[in-house]
């Protein structure tokens, strides 16, 4: 191998090397050993997590469930024949909370 190959082989794995350093740095693979060092920590951070989660996901079965009941008591107005007792029905029932 001559001289020139050889530089130009040093300044292909420099290239690389500094692109694998940015995309590790661009991972925070720094931050994410940090946490896994720290147990308690990453407890935490998925408790306040699943609370989150929940949260998000009561509220929003509660505004879709008040959606749906608008949309059931707009459809026993409307008078359908057989659609009408049925969602009447349920609407009672969910009014009475059984």
């Amino acid at each position: 191998m001559d001289t020139t190959n050889q530089n130009q082989l040093i300044k292909t794995l420099q290239e690389k090397i500094t692109d694998l350093a940015v995309k590790i740095e661009k991972m925070k693979l720094a931050e994410y050993v940090q946490l896994l060092d720290r147990p308690w920590r990453l407890l935490y951070i998925n408790f306040i997590a699943g609370v989150g989660r929940g949260v998000g996901i009561a509220v929003g079965f509660t505004i879709l469930g008040a959606v749906v009941l608008y949309f059931l008591k707009y459809l026993v107005m409307l008078n359908l024949p057989w659609i009408g007792g049925f969602i009447a029905e349920i609407v009672r029932m969910v009014q009475l909370r059984i």
